[in-house]
Formats: structure tokens, C-alpha cells, sequence
């Protein structure tokens, strides 16, 4: 089933998404599978599965998402980068995931990995546009979204052609979009709207992510390109600075409930939570925001 189907069925009743970030090590999948489970009391819409750039953990991808659909009964989306992809690859891939259940992708073009480059000129998919309308002409009964960025993708040229580039991505095929971290809902807000005045009125779902400590969100600002406000970082080195790292968890965690809740009262179509792979956590923002079924 499309997930757009599932989103269109709720008939604007607000959902949450999940996404997961498997172990790359087997051992580890059958407490990961426990995770997934556990977080079926949220009945979330849907689950999406990161996927290894470069095609390095294609196998492990295919594998584990397969699980998720089957075992754990979520509708599942494979994540799907443009990185170290040619035709015939996505092609095969594809066809080995609707073999096992799965029919829903997020496109994105993918960081290149650390110590590698990409002739993106010579590349048969250089944008996620690309990969967009690749899949919805040679897969047509696949489902399909895309990122959106809050706040300008790190590589972009310009803020205007950030959101001509997002809007392009979803003319050509794309069902809806999935947003990249933020901490601002006014940034999701001002994304909406724009992509309205561009002609795009499909969903767009924001992603959210608890803050777990300084040092992670250091590092994940550092690689994604957002941004935090100032009076939130300031709150979280005040949290640290008072109680370590356990009391930057707990304000990470009433910062992320506050901003879900900002969002679904502001028109938000969903929720999409970055799990972390931490069943308790979200579970604890479940609740608190009334999402446990």
C-alpha cells in the first residue's frame, strides 16, 4: 500500500512516523526488532529504514526493512540514495524489495562518504529529482517521498533555489515530503508556505528529534546543515552545566513535546520522530502528548 493512501485515509486526523537506524551488525538486529515492536503502541502510520550510501550495507538494507514490514506489521519506506547508484542497481533493488513486501521510498541524493568522490556529471542519478522520476516511470506502484529542508540544505545555492530544487523534487513524482531536523517550527512553517506558493500542496511532514546531549547535537548539526536557536543551546549548556547529561536529556525531551505539539497545532499533517532507536524515549513523548494507542 502507497503510504500517501494511509496519510489520505486519516482524513486530516494528525499521525506519527517512525524512523529507525538498524545496527549494522546482525547480532544486534534481534534487540532492534524488540525496539520496533515495543514501539508499536504508538500505531504509527508508518516506518521508515536509513539506508548505507554507496550501496555498502544494500544487503543488510533489504534484509532488515523486510523485517520491519513482516514481523514488526508496520508499512515500511527504504531509504534510496542516489550515492554509488546507476539504473540498473535501483532497478534490481527495487525488484527485490516489492519481492519482500516493500513499496515506498524516500529518494534523496545521499552524502557522499568520507574519503570517497562522486563524478555527480557522469552519475545516472545526480539530484533526488533524478531518482524521483526514475522510480515513478519505471515503478509506478511504488510510493514515494522525498526530504525538504526547514532551513536551506548545506549545499545549497541560495534559499530560493533550495525551495525551487524541493519543489521540483515533488512536481516529478513525489507523494509527500519528510523534513530534515529543525528546532524552529517557525522554519517549517515558512517552508510550507513557500512550497504553497510554488503550486505544492502535497503533505509535508515534519521530522523531530530529541536532544540526547551537547556532543550528539554538535554532531548532527555539524553534518546536516541545521540549525538551533540560541536561547534553546543556551538552556541546554545551563541543563549541563546543572546536571550533566541526564538533565540534557530531560530538557531535549520537554523541548521535543513542546515542538510537537507546536506543530499539530499549527496545521502539521503528522509527526515524523526520529527514534534513535530508544523505544523508552518515545514512548515518554508518546504519552505525554497523548500518541499511545
Amino acid at each position: 500500500m502507497k503510504i500517501i493512501d494511509k496519510i489520505t485515509a486519516q482524513q486530516g486526523k494528525p499521525f506519527y512516523s517512525l524512523e529507525f537506524f538498524p545496527p549494522k551488525e546482525k547480532d544486534n538486529w534481534g534487540g532492534f526488532i524488540q525496539t520496533v515492536k515495543e514501539l508499536e503502541k504508538i500505531n504509527p502510520l508508518f516506518a521508515s529504514v536509513t539506508y548505507g550510501a554507496g550501496g555498502g550495507t544494500q544487503e543488510n538494507t533489504l534484509e532488515i526493512t523486510a523485517k520491519v514490514k513482516n514481523e514488526c506489521k508496520m508499512e515500511t519506506m527504504a531509504h534510496l540514495t542516489c550515492v554509488g547508484a546507476d539504473k540498473k542497481k535501483i532497478s534490481d533493488f527495487l525488484s527485490r524489495l516489492k519481492q519482500v513486501g516493500v513499496t515506498n521510498i524516500l529518494a534523496l541524493r545521499g552524502d557522499v562518504p568520507s574519503g570517497q568522490t562522486v563524478d555527480w556529471d557522469k552519475a545516472d542519478f545526480k539530484h533526488a529529482s533524478d531518482m524521483v522520476a526514475f522510480v515513478k516511470k519505471e515503478f509506478p506502484d511504488f510510493g514515494i517521498s522525498v526530504a525538504a529542508y526547514p532551513a536551506p540544505h548545506p549545499e545549497a545555492l541560495s534559499f530560493k533555489k533550495d525551495r525551487l530544487d524541493t519543489a521540483l523534487k515533488m512536481r516529478v513524482g513525489s507523494d509527500f515530503a519528510v523534513t530534515q531536523l529543525f528546532f524552529d517550527v517557525r522554519e517549517y512553517f515558512s517552508l510550507v508556505d513557500d512550497l504553497k506558493a510554488l503550486g505544492i500542496n502535497m503533505p509535508i511532514i515534519p521530522g523531530v528529534l530529541p536532544i540526547q546531549s551537547l556532543d550528539s547535537i554538535r554532531r548532527i548539526l555539524s553534518l546536516s546543515g541545521s540549525n538551533i536557536p540560541g536561547k534553546l543551546y543556551l538552556s541546554l549548556e545551563e541543563a549541563q552545566n546543572k546536571g550533566g547529561v541526564e538533565a540534557v536529556k530531560e530538557a531535549g525531551l520537554k523541548f521535543a513535546i513542546q515542538q510537537i505539539r507546536s506543530l499539530l497545532d499549527g496545521g502539521a499533517p503528522g509527526i515524523h520522530l526520529y527514534t534513535l532507536n530508544r523505544s523508552s524515549m518515545c514512548l515518554n513523548i508518546a504519552e505525554e502528548v497523548g500518541a499511545l494507542s
